[in-house]
This record gives C-alpha cells, structure tokens and sequence, in this order.
C-alpha cells in the first residue's frame, strides 16, 4: 500500500482559486497599463542574485529574512525586493541607457520573515522608478502622485488618499532641537507612529536620547495640520534656522504645486508631516497612499526620493524617486474584507456546447469566434446537456453557445444568457457584435 502524503504549502505564500486568481490577473493588468501610459519601461531581473550584490545595499535586520543558498561554488539568494536588483542592473547598465531612465517591474520577491494576517514570504511588488544621471529634477517626484492618483482611478477600489511629507522638514526640525545624530533614529520612530499612538513614540524618542520636552515638540509638529498651503504657511512661521528644513518646504511647494498640474485633486494628495518612512536611504519627497475604506488598513502604496540608488556599485551617482505596491497584501486584505468579490472562474466569455456531442461544427464556430478576439472554451466530454449546462453555471460563463442538429443545418448557434435565461438562434457575427457591444459596456 502506497503511503499517502498529505498535500499542503508553506505558510506565508499566497494561492488562489481560479476566480481569485483571474480578478488578480485584472489588476495586476491594469497597474502594467497605468505604468505603460506614463512611459515606463519594462525590466525582468532575476529572482535569484548573487549574495554579496544583494546584501550590499540592507540592514542586519533584512539579512535575516534572505532566502540564501549555496549552489556549487556560488553564494546565492533570492531577491527581497526589486530596487537593489534594479540598482545593480543600472551600475552594469549605465552606459548604454537613456536618462532619466524610467522602469517598471511587477514580479515577485521573497522574505523569510514570520508569517501573520497581512505578511507573506512569497509576494508581488510592484514598482517604478525615474533613475537621473547625476542630477533629477523635482518635476519627477511631482509626477509619480499623477501615476499613483490614474492607477487607483482604474483600479476603483474606493476612495483614496496619497499622504506626502519631505524627510528634510523633519530632519531640519530634529537638527534645530539639538540631535543632528539622531535623526536617522526619529525619523524611524515616527514613522511608527499610527502602529503604536502617540505616548509610546514618545516614550521611544527619550530612550534613544531626546528630552521629554523635544520628543513632544517632535509630536507637536507631526500633527499640524490643515490645508497643504495652511501647513506650509505654519511651516515658514516657524522661524527655524536650518538649511535642511528650508530645502524640504520649498521642495514639498514645489512638488505640490507641479502635482497638481499633472492633474492630481488636492482632495487626494495632502500633506502628512507625520509621513517620514523608515527607511534611511529616503532623503527628500515620500510617499504613502491609504484606502478611505477602515477594513483596509496601512499604507498600500509607498515610496520617496533617494539621492544615490547604485552607491554600493559604481562611483557615478544615480539619484532616483519611486514607489511600490505589495499587491499580494493589498489583494489578500481587499479579499477577507470583502471589498472585492471574484466572479467567474473563467477568463471565457462563451462556452460551445453540443446536444448530441459532434464537435465537428463546434470547434469551427470556437475557431471563428477566437480569431474574432472572443476568449472560448468548448466543452469537450461526451455528457449529458445538463450536466454541461451545470458546468458552465459553476465557472460563471457569461453565455452558452448550443449546437444541435437545428443549429447545424442553419450554420447558427443558440445563444443562452446564463444570468437572464435568454437565448436568441444567431449567427457567428451576431454572437461577436452581442459579446463585443457587452464588453463595452461592462
């Protein structure tokens, strides 16, 4: 007797079933079109790197969530994430491409970290980046709120709201109270600041060394708020001399106001001085959107401005402004809030079903229809009409397309609404003009 194994997968990695998987495959469509409108281009880096690459660029933290191996004499790993391939891919590459280079990749990446609601190791990022050689205007971090605002527009998953703040404005604050060394560790704790409230920031900011009073002054200042030109007017109120906190208000004035000439509602870009990213290679403009909808929680699209994307790999300097969405979480969290519900469990918008099984007129009616752009599937096996009609009910097939002797002789099919229950004998032309003016106006 053959031992059975019991089939199960690793926690933390993402599989669906088909009606999920084919309403994924919508968006992540949609977000390469959106990326494809703006001008970005196409890059496929390998999943797998060579480790000293990789590791170059993270903390002792991320080195522990590698997935790493040894293949003969090769040290190699799995890529985390697409900016340090894409770093590396622009230091070998530097030569022969055009700048500013403009890139998107959707693919996945691979963490080993502990797996809980909302966190994989298994999951698709998707990114662009607008890389400058030597220099990149500010224009760019104005447009990438005109991608995120289009993108979201298409995806139509509710409201939404791209938070913006300049890491340079609260740096300047942290180096006017004293603390130019801490800066780097502020910016990570407040960065925290919606995940643990308001007393345990505080609390943090002390143990690393600020006074009680700067580390509610740090507060203070992260919860002003207002319109963006009320908060910038609060901002030049202030009277702090320091260079870095000048650069970062005429930086985020800037990029506001270009914002909005790319089309983007002040209703859905508003400045957060609270929005700082954890991240210390972040130097200037950053990002992060959030649903409107309370079920979704956390940023779902993030990102900024970096000054040196391929520092660890060449001496030429390559700045750059992007932003990434984790859309096996967002999808996930989209799912079990039940703001997104699949429906078919087929990508075809017809079946060609046969009443006595000759598949012979059938598959030239799928041939016809297929060249004509209409996604078909033809049921194959020799069963009963209802058990096939019972088939096309559980995949959610649109319409039915019968043949019978009738329908043979006539050189028509029957076409069956399966959500109405009404059927019309057409020809091919008129089953294409049904399904094509239905797609319009879908």
């Amino acid at each position: 007797m053959i031992t059975k194994i019991e089939p199960k997968i690793l926690s933390g990695f993402m599989e669906l079933m088909p009606a999920e998987q084919i309403l994924f495959n919508k968006y992540l469509e949609i977000i390469r079109e959106t990326y494809e409108e703006f001008g970005y281009v196409p890059l496929e880096s390998p999943m797998v790197e060579y480790s000293n690459v990789l590791l170059a660029k993270i903390g002792e933290d991320t080195k522990k969530e590698i997935y790493r191996f040894q293949r003969n004499d090769d040290d190699l790993s799995l890529r985390f994430d697409l900016t340090v391939p894409l770093a590396r891919f622009v230091a070998m590459n530097g030569q022969s491409l055009a700048f500013p280079f403009r890139r998107y990749q959707i693919g996945k990446v691979f963490r080993g970290e502990r797996p809980q609601k909302g966190r994989f190791r298994e999951f698709y990022q998707c990114d662009i980046d607008i890389i400058g050689n030597g220099s990149l205007g500010l224009i760019n971090d104005a447009e990438i709120p005109a991608v995120i605002y289009r993108l979201f527009s298409k995806l139509n998953l509710g409201e939404f709201v791209i938070r913006i703040s300049n890491r340079k404005v609260l740096t300047g604050l942290v180096e006017s109270l004293g603390y130019p060394e801490k800066t780097d560790e502020v910016l990570r704790i407040v960065d925290k600041l919606e995940k643990i409230g308001q007393e345990s920031v505080v609390e943090e900011l002390t143990k690393v060394g600020l006074s009680l009073e700067g580390a509610r002054t740090v507060i203070k200042f992260v919860k002003i708020f207002g319109t963006n030109k009320e908060i910038l007017e609060q901002l030049r109120k202030m009277e702090i001399e320091n260079k870095t906190f000048d650069e970062g208000i005429e930086e985020l004035d800037t990029v506001l106001t270009k914002a909005s000439e790319f089309g983007v509602p002040e209703k859905n870009l508003k400045l957060d001085l609270a929005i700082a990213r954890g991240l210390s290679y972040y130097t200037g403009t950053v990002y992060e959107t959030v649903l409107v909808d309370e079920r979704v929680s956390g940023s779902v699209c993030s990102g900024g401005r970096y000054d040196d994307l391929a520092e660890s790999y060449t001496n030429v300097s390559y700045p750059g402004v992007g932003i990434s969405i984790g859309l096996t979480r967002l999808f996930s969290q989209l799912l079990s809030a039940g703001v997104i519900v699949p429906e078919a469990s087929t990508p075809s918008k017809v079946m060609v079903v046969t009443l006595d099984n000759d598949l012979k007129f059938a598959l030239e009616v799928a041939k016809e229809l297929r060249e004509d752009g209409i996604k078909t599937e033809v049921y194959t096996e020799d069963d009963k009409f209802k058990k096939k009609l019972s088939y096309a009910n559980k995949i959610g097939v649109p319409y039915v397309a019968i043949i019978g002797e009738e329908e043979i002789k006539a050189k028509k099919v029957t076409l069956k609404n399966m959500k109405t229950g009404e059927q019309e004998m057409v020809g091919v032309d008129g089953v294409i003009k049904k399904l094509k003016r239905d797609e319009i106006h879908s």
